[in-house]
């Protein structure tokens, strides 16, 4: 199992590599996890290598806390103007948000519970 993470729309780690496969959700998403974001800037491993590819390397991405905004910097992705994205902003409590939404329900789907409301797979 592994997480995919969606940046306005795109998935963020195939547009940065498309032979890296996403960390485990336990792993990326849990509390206090990688993406959780500090006034200190850190550098999280979102995705490893495919193990069939020995010239691919994984996707890491910076992030940081700045007031009520997070940070992830360092990227190398094509948009979907195809322009090169370098850095992406988000709203901290939005963020915040659908990490623990993903969490949770990644957890759910684990202990094997049904949401009537549920939007499709997070992870």
């Amino acid at each position: 199992m592994h997480t995919y993470l969606f940046v306005d729309g795109l998935d963020f780690i195939t547009r940065s590599n498309s032979r890296a496969v996403g960390g485990h959700p336990s792993q990326l998403l849990r509390p206090g996890g990688p993406l959780y974001p500090t006034e200190q800037a850190r550098t999280a491993q979102v995705a490893e290598q495919d193990e069939t590819s020995s010239d691919s390397s994984g996707v890491e991405v910076r992030v940081k806390l700045r007031g009520q905004t997070v940070i992830w910097s360092d990227l190398m992705y094509p948009g979907a103007d195809d322009q090169v994205v370098e850095e992406v902003r988000f709203d901290l409590s939005q963020y915040l948000a659908e990490i623990e939404r993903a969490y949770w329900c990644w957890g759910s789907t684990c202990l094997g519970v049904v949401h009537r409301s549920s939007r499709g797979p997070l992870a």
